[in-house]
Order: C-alpha cells, then structure tokens, then sequence
C-alpha cells in the first residue's frame, strides 16, 4: 500500500510543479515562495483549531493533530530550516532556468536519498535497483547536454549550481522525514502544521529584509492563482507520503524514486503548456530515469 501512497504523491508533485512554474515566471520569488507555504498552512489550520476545540471529531476523521514536546518542535525546526533553503533556491531556479531542465535535475534526489538510506538506514538495494539508480543519474548528465544547445552550460551557470544544492537539502530532508514519522511517531498532519509554521516564520524573517523594506519588488510582485493551488497541492502530496512513509516496512529510498514519475508530467505537459525547446530530445533521457524507477520500484 505505501507504494500506492508514493504514487499519489507524485501525481500531486507534478501537479504541483506545473503550477509552481506558472507562480514564478516573471515574478518575485520570495513572496511566492512565501504565499504557497501559507496558503497550505490556512488549509492545515482548521485541523489544528479542531483538535484542540473538537478533539473527539477530529480524532474521528482521522486528521488530529497532536500535542508534542519541546524537543520535538526542534527537530521540526531543523527540517523547516533545511526545506525553507531548498525552496529559496529551488524557486530562484525555476523562475530563470527552462521546467524540462529544472525537473530532470531534481530528479536527481534519489541518488542522495539513495546513498543516505545505506548508510543511515541500512538499506540493501539488490543489483537491479542499483542499475535503475545509476540510469537515473546516467539520464540526467545526458540532460545537462540537451541544456548546452538551449545556451545553459552546467558548469557556468549559477543557477544550476543552485537547483543541484536544492535537490542535495531536499534528499536530506527526505531522510531527516524517515526520522521524524518512525522514530518519534508523528502522525503525518502534525508533522505537516508544524513544519507549515516554523517555515513561513523562517520565510518572513528572510522577507523583512529581502522584500518588505523594497517598495519596487513589493510593486513588481503579481498575485496569481497559482499560489494558493501550489501549496494545496503540496501539502496534499506530503500528506500520502509521509502515510507512506508511516508504514515500518516502507523504504525511503524506493519511495523518493517513486515519487521521480512526478517527471512525466512536469516535462511532457509542462513543455507543451510553457512551450519549450527540445522536447523531443528530452524524451530519451526522460525514457531513462523512467526505466530507472520502474526498475527500482519492481526489482
């Protein structure tokens, strides 16, 4: 079942995705990136005001969102800070590099997850995992020679350097996520609320200085529907991963290489919607990493 979970997320990842690069073309990153964190907290909030007024429903819909100690907020604290520079990064990315380059890229998570689930989790991939891992990684350098012809060089582009420390901090975060549902037993709804929280706290900080002081961004900013659609989606893609993630026979690094099918959509319908270079190439290092998940997934 948790791999049935994976696969709902992805579909909501990808959707996500779509909407995230219509959120930030041409606009300014940081409120956006500030707007779909709050919007998914708003949807978050009733849940938490319910358990605490409603405690008896809340428990029995299944969305009670628990009290919890000191020590464990401080461990939410440290994957908010993680995930709060991953999407500063991740969203700078986006707004200057092509979606069917971006993806591709983050597709590339599962190589950290991959190695952090030996090392940390003790993890055993058996010999066809370790093909579909390094035909991902394979897939995505032959990526990066597609972006050269759209006049995106690798190793002189800054905002590739940004995306690949994006997608190194979004896998520890996939990791650090293992910890936080198994070890400490939280729920997926109380481990969303609170990351909500201290994430848009982390992200006003970084505002008062980087925005609200400068009247000309506050202008050129340019609220669209897209905001609020991005961080419902997340939030409902995190949910079934981290119900995913729930169940003790779960394996990080097969979920995070699950979750890679969110590329489909990304590329296919987002090179079609933003009308992008070279989406015919893209299909065969797409056709790649697709491979290299399945035989992940069914090895």
């Amino acid at each position: 079942m948790w791999m049935y979970l994976g696969l709902l997320s992805a579909v909501f990842l990808g959707l996500h995705n779509l909407c995230k690069k219509h959120a930030v073309q041409g606009n300014e990153v940081f409120p956006v990136l500030l707007g779909t964190i709050s919007s998914g907290f708003l949807v978050l909030l009733p849940f938490y005001l319910g358990s605490v007024f409603a405690t008896d429903y809340t428990k029995s819909i299944g969305f009670f969102i628990e009290s919890i100690s000191w020590q464990t907020h401080g461990f939410i604290f440290i994957k908010s800070a993680i995930m709060a520079a991953s999407w500063v990064l991740a969203y700078q990315a986006l707004k200057h590099l092509p979606i069917t380059i971006v993806t591709p890229i983050r597709s590339a998570g599962p190589f950290f997850t991959f190695i952090g689930a030996i090392f940390i989790y003790q993890e055993r991939p058996n010999p066809l995992q370790w093909i579909g891992f390094f035909l991902i990684i394979g897939s995505v350098i032959l990526y990066s020679k597609i972006g050269k012809k759209e006049g995106i060089v690798f190793t002189r582009n800054k905002w590739i350097f940004a995306i690949i420390t994006a997608t190194f901090l979004g896998a520890s975060s996939g990791l650090y996520d293992k910890f936080l549902i198994q070890s400490l037993s939280l729920n997926p709804q109380t481990l969303q609320f609170w990351f909500c929280f201290y994430t848009v706290a982390i992200l006003l900080i970084i505002l008062s200085f980087t925005w609200f002081p400068y009247a000309e961004k506050r202008e050129a900013f340019k609220f669209r529907w897209s905001i609020p659609a991005v961080g419902i989606l997340l939030q409902t893609a995190d949910y079934f991963y981290f119900k995913a993630l729930q169940d003790p026979e779960a394996l990080i690094m097969l979920l995070s290489a699950i979750k890679r099918s969110q590329i489909i959509i990304a590329v296919v319908i987002g090179g079609l919607i933003f009308k992008e270079q070279n989406k015919r190439k893209k299909l065969v290092p797409l056709a790649g990493i697709m491979i290299g998940v399945f035989l992940i997934l069914y090895s």
